[in-house]
């Protein structure tokens, strides 16, 4: 199978969950609704990428026709750095894999970030710590989130007045970082949906 981007490694993952939870695979309606495609076409250029390197078949005919052809990744992906200008979970990034049900996480885990810093040392987050993040480009204010800030990753607790967002850090050495969304990139990468102790490594500024 050809190395699939991120976004097509998602869109499998989101097949192969449905199948698990269903017994049969979605439609193109249900992947666009899931991953917030406009249209069903969107899904299905998608899946044509994805039958063209390998990892599916599409049966023709037939609205769930999709048969997966590859098996599932070796657990939930540990990022361990970043690279600049490349998605968070690009393979570059990637140090292990963590043999771990995504499911047991409420919403699931989509990767680990390895923490660097004890900025969010009061919330239970300690240097080296395994992060469970569910990947998403919203947050609700209150909620630990992975963000990113142009090349810079960052872990904080989410606070969002209209185009006013602070990061806020959970250990008073540290100050709260302010956005404002009118001239400077904030992206999201994920909410904190889990945290794994450990005690080797680094990465993910906290």
């Amino acid at each position: 199978m050809e190395k699939l981007t991120s976004r097509q490694a998602q869109i499998l993952k989101m097949i192969r969950r449905f199948m698990e939870s269903k017994g049969f695979p979605p439609t193109r309606a249900e992947i666009a609704a899931k991953l917030g495609f406009r249209s069903p076409n969107a899904a299905e250029d998608h899946l044509r990428a994805l039958e063209r390197k390998g990892a599916i078949r599409l049966l023709p005919g037939a609205s769930r026709g999709i048969q997966v052809l590859t098996e599932g990744p070796a657990g939930i992906p540990v990022v361990s750095r970043v690279a600049a200008g490349v998605p968070l979970v690009a393979e570059e990034n990637i140090e292990s894999h963590c043999a771990i049900d995504p499911d047991i996480f409420d919403p699931a885990a989509d990767f680990f970030l390895r923490v660097r810093g004890l900025s969010m040392r009061d919330a239970g987050i300690q240097n080296g710590d395994l992060l469970a993040v569910h990947a998403t480009p919203e947050a609700a204010s209150g909620q630990i989130v992975v963000a990113r800030l142009g090349e810079e990753i960052t872990v904080k607790r989410f606070r969002r007045r209209g185009n006013q967002v602070r990061l806020l850090p959970e250990n008073p050495e540290f100050t709260p970082i302010e956005v404002d969304m009118r001239d400077d990139s904030l992206v999201i990468e994920g909410i904190v949906v889990g945290v794994l102790r450990t005690h080797f490594g680094s990465m993910g500024r906290a």
